[in-house]
Protein backbone atom coordinates (compact mmCIF):
# COMPACT_ATOMS: atom_id res chain seq x y z
CA UNK A 1 0.00 0.00 0.00
CA UNK A 2 2.88 2.41 0.90
CA UNK A 3 4.28 1.97 -2.80
CA UNK A 4 0.71 2.88 -4.05
CA UNK A 5 1.07 6.03 -1.98
CA UNK A 6 4.18 7.01 -3.28
CA UNK A 7 3.40 6.65 -6.51
CA UNK A 8 0.36 8.97 -6.31
CA UNK A 9 2.23 11.54 -4.36
CA UNK A 10 5.05 11.57 -6.87
CA UNK A 11 2.88 11.67 -9.84
CA UNK A 12 1.19 14.76 -8.36
CA UNK A 13 4.36 16.56 -7.48
CA UNK A 14 5.74 16.17 -11.14
CA UNK A 15 2.84 17.17 -12.37
CA UNK A 16 1.70 20.37 -10.37
CA UNK A 17 4.37 21.79 -8.54
CA UNK A 18 7.23 23.73 -10.31
CA UNK A 19 9.57 25.92 -9.15
CA UNK A 20 8.51 29.26 -7.21
CA UNK A 21 5.04 27.88 -6.25
CA UNK A 22 3.60 28.13 -2.60
CA UNK A 23 2.43 24.85 -1.70
CA UNK A 24 -0.01 23.53 0.43
CA UNK A 25 1.35 20.16 2.54
CA UNK A 26 -1.45 17.99 3.31
CA UNK A 27 -1.89 15.70 6.43
CA UNK A 28 -1.75 11.80 6.50
CA UNK A 29 0.29 9.12 5.60
CA UNK A 30 -0.11 9.43 1.61
CA UNK A 31 0.37 13.81 2.08
CA UNK A 32 3.73 12.81 4.00
CA UNK A 33 5.23 11.29 0.79
CA UNK A 34 4.28 14.17 -1.25
CA UNK A 35 6.46 16.37 1.38
CA UNK A 36 9.23 13.86 1.04
CA UNK A 37 9.52 14.02 -2.61
CA UNK A 38 9.36 17.69 -2.63
CA UNK A 39 12.16 17.90 0.13
CA UNK A 40 14.11 15.47 -2.18
CA UNK A 41 13.34 18.07 -5.72
CA UNK A 42 14.31 21.09 -3.36
CA UNK A 43 17.75 19.54 -1.62
CA UNK A 44 18.43 18.31 -4.93
CA UNK A 45 17.65 21.60 -6.56
CA UNK A 46 15.35 20.83 -9.13
CA UNK A 47 13.11 22.72 -7.33
CA UNK A 48 13.91 26.22 -6.69
CA UNK A 49 12.26 28.61 -4.25
CA UNK A 50 9.66 26.42 -3.51
CA UNK A 51 7.75 27.65 -0.63
CA UNK A 52 4.88 25.07 1.95
CA UNK A 53 2.31 26.05 4.32
CA UNK A 54 1.54 22.91 6.14
CA UNK A 55 -2.23 21.54 7.20
CA UNK A 56 -0.91 20.59 10.17
CA UNK A 57 1.76 20.61 13.12
CA UNK A 58 2.89 16.90 12.19
CA UNK A 59 3.71 18.30 8.84
CA UNK A 60 5.12 21.48 9.94
CA UNK A 61 7.66 19.37 11.61
CA UNK A 62 7.91 16.46 8.29
CA UNK A 63 8.92 19.72 6.42
CA UNK A 64 11.10 21.28 8.19
CA UNK A 65 13.05 17.88 8.48
CA UNK A 66 13.05 17.80 4.41
CA UNK A 67 14.52 21.13 4.18
CA UNK A 68 11.24 22.68 3.04
CA UNK A 69 10.81 26.92 4.23
CA UNK A 70 7.48 27.15 5.60
CA UNK A 71 5.31 30.27 5.30
CA UNK A 72 1.97 31.21 6.62
CA UNK A 73 -1.54 32.28 4.81
CA UNK A 74 -0.94 35.50 6.02
CA UNK A 75 2.67 36.02 3.82
CA UNK A 76 1.15 34.62 1.07
CA UNK A 77 -1.51 32.08 -0.52
CA UNK A 78 -0.98 28.01 -2.26
CA UNK A 79 -0.55 28.11 -5.55
CA UNK A 80 -1.45 24.49 -5.09
CA UNK A 81 -2.01 22.04 -2.37
CA UNK A 82 -1.53 18.56 -2.24
CA UNK A 83 -3.27 16.21 0.23
CA UNK A 84 -4.85 13.06 0.77
CA UNK A 85 -8.06 11.66 1.02
CA UNK A 86 -10.43 9.39 3.10
CA UNK A 87 -12.82 8.79 0.59
CA UNK A 88 -13.76 10.02 -3.07
CA UNK A 89 -16.96 9.79 -4.86
CA UNK A 90 -17.68 9.95 -8.59
CA UNK A 91 -18.34 13.23 -8.69
CA UNK A 92 -14.84 13.98 -6.58
CA UNK A 93 -16.66 14.99 -3.42
CA UNK A 94 -15.00 13.92 -0.88
CA UNK A 95 -14.67 12.93 2.98
CA UNK A 96 -11.22 13.98 5.00
CA UNK A 97 -10.49 14.62 8.13
CA UNK A 98 -9.95 10.56 9.41
CA UNK A 99 -6.42 11.65 10.24
CA UNK A 100 -7.14 14.35 12.30
CA UNK A 101 -6.51 18.33 10.92
CA UNK A 102 -10.06 18.68 9.23
CA UNK A 103 -10.73 22.54 9.51
CA UNK A 104 -7.00 23.36 9.01
CA UNK A 105 -6.77 21.45 5.76
CA UNK A 106 -9.80 22.74 4.50
CA UNK A 107 -9.18 26.14 5.46
CA UNK A 108 -5.64 25.80 2.84
CA UNK A 109 -7.75 23.60 0.20
CA UNK A 110 -10.15 26.47 -0.02
CA UNK A 111 -7.51 28.97 -0.29
CA UNK A 112 -5.52 27.56 -3.23
CA UNK A 113 -5.53 28.02 -6.60
CA UNK A 114 -5.17 24.43 -7.09
CA UNK A 115 -6.41 21.81 -4.83
CA UNK A 116 -5.10 18.04 -5.97
CA UNK A 117 -6.05 15.12 -3.95
CA UNK A 118 -3.68 12.01 -3.71
CA UNK A 119 -5.07 8.58 -2.89
CA UNK A 120 -4.95 4.46 -3.32
CA UNK A 121 -7.55 2.73 -5.51
CA UNK A 122 -9.10 1.51 -1.96
CA UNK A 123 -10.13 5.49 -1.61
CA UNK A 124 -12.54 5.41 -4.59
CA UNK A 125 -16.30 4.82 -3.40
CA UNK A 126 -19.36 4.48 -5.66
CA UNK A 127 -20.95 6.65 -2.90
CA UNK A 128 -19.57 8.39 0.26
CA UNK A 129 -20.09 7.28 3.89
CA UNK A 130 -18.33 3.52 3.23
CA UNK A 131 -16.74 5.18 6.80
CA UNK A 132 -17.54 7.70 9.01
CA UNK A 133 -17.93 11.67 8.13
CA UNK A 134 -15.60 13.69 10.83
CA UNK A 135 -17.19 16.94 11.97
CA UNK A 136 -14.45 19.29 14.09
CA UNK A 137 -16.43 20.60 17.10
CA UNK A 138 -16.00 22.88 20.05
CA UNK A 139 -15.12 21.38 22.86
CA UNK A 140 -17.60 24.22 24.65
CA UNK A 141 -20.97 22.50 25.15
CA UNK A 142 -19.78 19.35 23.02
CA UNK A 143 -22.66 17.08 24.75
CA UNK A 144 -25.24 19.69 23.12
CA UNK A 145 -23.14 19.47 19.73
CA UNK A 146 -23.22 15.67 19.72
CA UNK A 147 -27.03 15.70 20.29
CA UNK A 148 -27.77 17.80 17.58
CA UNK A 149 -25.66 15.71 15.40
CA UNK A 150 -27.51 12.62 16.60
CA UNK A 151 -30.63 14.26 15.71
CA UNK A 152 -29.41 14.01 11.73
CA UNK A 153 -29.57 10.45 12.22
CA UNK A 154 -26.41 8.81 12.34
CA UNK A 155 -24.44 7.45 15.09
CA UNK A 156 -22.03 9.43 17.02
CA UNK A 157 -18.70 9.37 18.56
CA UNK A 158 -15.98 11.32 20.27
CA UNK A 159 -12.55 10.30 18.75
CA UNK A 160 -10.17 9.50 21.59
CA UNK A 161 -6.49 10.17 20.94
CA UNK A 162 -5.01 7.07 19.38
CA UNK A 163 -1.55 7.99 21.28
CA UNK A 164 -3.89 7.47 24.89
CA UNK A 165 -7.42 6.37 24.90
CA UNK A 166 -8.23 7.21 28.05
CA UNK A 167 -8.19 11.25 26.62
CA UNK A 168 -9.76 12.93 23.89
CA UNK A 169 -8.34 13.78 20.42
CA UNK A 170 -7.23 17.41 20.50
CA UNK A 171 -6.65 18.76 17.49
CA UNK A 172 -3.99 21.88 16.39
CA UNK A 173 -6.73 24.56 16.83
CA UNK A 174 -7.91 22.57 20.41
CA UNK A 175 -10.90 21.10 19.14
CA UNK A 176 -12.50 17.89 19.87
CA UNK A 177 -14.04 15.32 16.79
CA UNK A 178 -17.11 13.66 16.19
CA UNK A 179 -16.85 10.85 14.01
CA UNK A 180 -20.71 10.64 12.42
CA UNK A 181 -21.77 7.39 10.75
CA UNK A 182 -24.85 7.84 8.23
CA UNK A 183 -26.38 4.30 6.94
CA UNK A 184 -26.40 6.40 3.34
CA UNK A 185 -25.51 10.12 1.96
CA UNK A 186 -27.19 11.06 -1.02
CA UNK A 187 -26.74 14.36 -0.97
CA UNK A 188 -23.15 15.69 0.68
CA UNK A 189 -24.05 18.98 -0.18
CA UNK A 190 -27.32 19.16 1.39
CA UNK A 191 -26.08 17.42 4.51
CA UNK A 192 -23.23 19.74 4.61
CA UNK A 193 -25.77 22.53 5.26
CA UNK A 194 -27.66 21.26 7.63
CA UNK A 195 -24.13 20.00 10.24
CA UNK A 196 -22.76 23.71 9.63
CA UNK A 197 -26.14 25.41 11.03
CA UNK A 198 -25.51 23.61 14.07
CA UNK A 199 -24.10 25.63 16.84
CA UNK A 200 -20.42 24.29 17.85
CA UNK A 201 -19.98 22.15 14.52
CA UNK A 202 -16.97 24.16 13.40
CA UNK A 203 -16.36 21.96 9.95
CA UNK A 204 -17.39 18.99 8.41
CA UNK A 205 -15.65 16.25 6.81
CA UNK A 206 -17.30 17.01 2.92
CA UNK A 207 -14.93 18.15 0.50
CA UNK A 208 -17.39 19.91 -2.44
CA UNK A 209 -16.21 21.33 -5.62
CA UNK A 210 -12.43 21.77 -3.79
CA UNK A 211 -10.63 19.29 -5.99
CA UNK A 212 -9.45 20.13 -9.23
CA UNK A 213 -7.95 16.54 -9.85
CA UNK A 214 -7.31 13.44 -8.51
CA UNK A 215 -4.55 11.36 -8.87
CA UNK A 216 -5.08 7.70 -7.96
CA UNK A 217 -2.54 5.01 -7.80
CA UNK A 218 -3.57 1.83 -9.15
CA UNK A 219 -1.92 -1.66 -8.94
CA UNK A 220 -0.92 -1.82 -12.81
CA UNK A 221 -0.66 2.32 -13.47
CA UNK A 222 -1.40 5.94 -11.58
CA UNK A 223 -4.06 7.91 -13.78
CA UNK A 224 -5.70 11.44 -13.37
CA UNK A 225 -9.09 12.10 -12.80
CA UNK A 226 -10.05 15.59 -13.81
CA UNK A 227 -12.78 17.40 -12.55
CA UNK A 228 -15.71 17.81 -14.67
Amino acid sequence: MDDLKRAAAERAVKEYVQSGMVVGLGTGSTASFAVHRIGELVSSGDLKDVRGIPTSARTATLAEEAGIPLVTLSEARPHVTIDGADEVGPDLTLIKGRGGALLREKIVAHASDVFVVIVDESKLVESLGAGPLPVEIEPFGWEVTLEALASLVCETELRMDPADARHLYVTDGGHYTADCRFASIPDPAALEGEIKRIPGALECGFFTDLARAVVVSREDRVETIEAG
